[in-house]
């Protein structure tokens, strides 16, 4: 198996540190507000790395936090924090919101059949910890304390490790691109960041520490956290692009600071989802939420689409490019999902025969070889379809397929279609219970027609069919029954 790693900038061969145990690190949410589509795609990537590797055989330690305090306005040092200034603007208890959204969160990865992590731990419960990390990065000289505050001495840091090497900017670019801010003068210089940060009188959220009543920085959660799950060092870390920098390079020079060495063996990164060519996020109040979606009430949406439907258009491109959203777009997923669904159907239906004569070898090797190719999955998805040539030939009469064939093959699209691409083919149209009435009913309807057949009720046969046809449903008459399709 070869993934992307970001720090090296080349695929590598994956290697764990402990055969046959992989330790993985993703970043989570930061709980204010609905997740949205952005969110669904580290989500689904993560979750997919997640599934192929327990496949292999690994014992996999998912940890994927929940971020509920430090996480300031502008994913900066100064400003409100971003739960705190919900949690004022709407009268709750932050702890309220935090819950309130967590909840949420679960709710909507849940419908996207995203497996929960191993360990999902949250910045509040890990205080404690994130003082200690600050004071063995203090302890090492790589930090100070100014005016209660502690921030990280990225200039002196520098000089013994290199600053930068993951986002690729040096400290000169980094020093020309950040801007000075108000309430930075307590900092040395510009770019030093916050480990832990002495809390204004206002400020809800803060706790004891030996430099002051606050709070810890953001990038400090994830290497406090990441390492006491995982050890001194683990295998892979994982996150949205956007996170390279600050976040990632912070966490990286953190943990050199108080480890003297670096703690992560592969770094990956999913790209960007974008409308209209900009990233979707909530700080560009561009976001879709994944409710939104589900339901269809947002202007930018022609219908509802189901959680499936989500799935299947973030698989469609690989991890590592950018998916542009669109309602058309996501119309064409909903066709491709509806086409995978109904050849699954049909495979399902399917009798063996006494030999082969339709072409079924090789499709577990592409869809490995997809897979072993940093999860390649756009590739595992042509070749199921490539596949279903050889099912539709089948079902329609036109071939045959042994027991043995049968068996590989439903074995195959079980394995990648199910299991690892976590697809829900057994479920048309995203399989909520309002879908899987209307497919009942639809099914109930057929049936009564296939009796009318078979009592010679012409009429009533007829019937049935043309007004389904007039409503636009595609109805096919088979050996076995019916099959039916939008």
């Amino acid at each position: 198996m070869e993934i992307y790693n970001s720090l090296t900038r080349f695929k590598e061969t994956f290697k764990p540190l402990h055969e046959g145990h992989v330790g993985m690190y993703v970043c989570g949410p930061t709980v204010y507000g609905d997740a949205h589509l952005g969110h669904a795609r580290p989500a689904i990537t993560f979750d997919i790395l997640y599934r192929y590797l327990m496949h292999l055989g690994y014992k996999v330690r998912y940890v994927r936090n929940i971020t509920d305090v430090g996480h300031l306005e502008h994913d900066a040092d100064e400003g409100e924090d971003k739960i705190a200034k919900k949690a004022r603007l709407e009268q709750l208890e932050p702890m309220e919101v935090v819950q309130f959204y967590t909840n949420r969160y679960h709710r909507d990865m849940a419908a996207l059949n995203v497996l929960p992590p191993s360990i999902e731990p949250h910045a509040s419960g890990h205080i404690i910890e994130q003082i200690a990390f600050v004071q063995k990065i203090l302890d090492r000289g790589y930090a100070y304390v100014s005016n209660g505050s502690v921030y990280m001495d990225v200039e002196k840091y520098a000089k013994d490790y290199p600053y930068g090497k993951l986002s690729g900017r040096n400290l000169n670019d980094i020093v020309t691109e950040t801007r000075e801010l108000d309430g930075q003068e307590e900092k040395k210089h510009s770019y030093d960041f916050a480990l832990w940060k002495k809390a204004a009188p206002e400020h809800i959220m803060h706790w004891p520490s030996p430099w002051s009543e606050g709070f810890p920085g953001w990038h400090m959660e994830c290497s406090t956290m990441g390492t006491k799950y995982l050890g001194e060092q683990f295998d892979i870390h994982g996150g949205g692009l956007d996170l390279i920098f600050p976040h990632h390079e912070a966490e990286i020079a953190q943990s050199c600071a108080a480890l003297g060495h670096e703690t992560v063996h592969y770094w990956m990164h999913n790209n960007m989802i974008t409308i209209a060519g900009k990233k979707m996020g909530k700080s560009y109040n561009n976001f879709i939420t994944l409710e939104q979606f589900f339901n269809g009430e947002h202007p930018l949406l022609s219908k509802p689409f189901g959680p499936m439907v989500i799935r299947f258009f973030i698989l469609q491109a690989h991890y590592r490019s950018t998916v542009d959203f669109s309602s058309e777009a996501l119309e064409a997923a909903e066709k491709g999902l509806q086409r995978l669904q109904e050849a699954y159907a049909r495979l399902l239906k399917i009798k063996p025969a006494a030999a082969t004569n339709v072409e079924v070898n090789g499709l577990r090797e592409k869809c490995q070889e997809a897979m072993d190719d940093d999860l390649n999955t756009p590739f595992v998805i042509a070749a199921l379809f490539d596949s279903t040539k050889a099912i539709n030939t089948v079902c329609d009469g036109k071939g045959t397929i042994s027991e043995a064939d049968l068996n590989e093959l439903k074995e195959v699209w079980k394995t990648y279609a199910i299991d690892i691409l976590g697809l829900r083919l057994e479920e048309q149209g995203g399989g909520d219970e309002k879908m899987k009435a209307f497919n009942g009913a639809i099914d109930l309807l057929l049936g009564i027609r296939l009796q009318a057949k078979q009592n010679k009720d012409w009429s009533t046969s007829d019937k049935i069919r043309n007004e389904l046809t007039a409503l636009g449903f595609q109805i096919k008459d088979t050996k076995d029954g019916f099959e039916w399709s939008i």
